[in-house]
């Protein structure tokens, strides 16, 4: 998959979890993405302070991007 078409599908999995973390208060936005592997985000809003963003992040967000792109393997928060 080309960098800008991986880029476009990790959008679209972003869009599927979005709702869910809006109707909490918080918001993703997708950092980077390194070695067609490993993906940058950043959870906003509400979602920075949240006591389980990181299951929100491993259990969600990881999760959804994987069911669009097996291929990646790391999803990581950047502050």
């Amino acid at each position: 998959m080309m960098n800008d078409e991986l880029r476009l599908t990790i959008e679209k999995a972003l869009e599927e979890i979005r709702p869910f973390l809006k109707s909490d208060g918080g918001d993703i936005s997708l950092i980077a993405i390194e070695d067609g592997k490993h993906v940058k985000v950043r959870l906003e809003g509400a979602c920075t302070s949240c006591s389980v963003n990181q299951m929100t992040l491993k259990a969600g967000v990881e999760t959804t991007i994987k069911k669009y792109a097996p291929q990646i393997e790391t999803v990581v928060n950047i502050l």
